[in-house]
């Protein structure tokens, strides 16, 4: 039985990624080593690991991961 699915998606800047995820979304970084190009974090049941690309093209990638939350306004942090 399946019971979890990790999504590994692309990152062009590490710094932006983790200023993001962390201090706008509220996940935490999972792990304590620093890998150069690599990076990973989690909140609740959630794991998203990152992997540079730092050419990716933002208009023609079309990766991505849809994740479901109860009440949008508590991940969303204005200040």
């Amino acid at each position: 039985m399946l019971t979890v699915i990790n999504s590994k998606l692309p990152m062009r800047n590490k710094a932006i990624t983790r200023n993001f995820y962390v201090n706008h979304l509220g996940f935490q970084e999972l792990g304590s080593a620093d890998f150069d190009g690599y990076w990973m974090v989690q909140k609740d049941t959630i794991e998203i690991h990152f992997f540079e690309f730092i050419t990716i093209d933002s208009v023609e990638n079309y990766a991505g991961v849809y994740i479901l939350v109860q009440d949008l306004k508590l991940y969303i942090k204005t200040s």
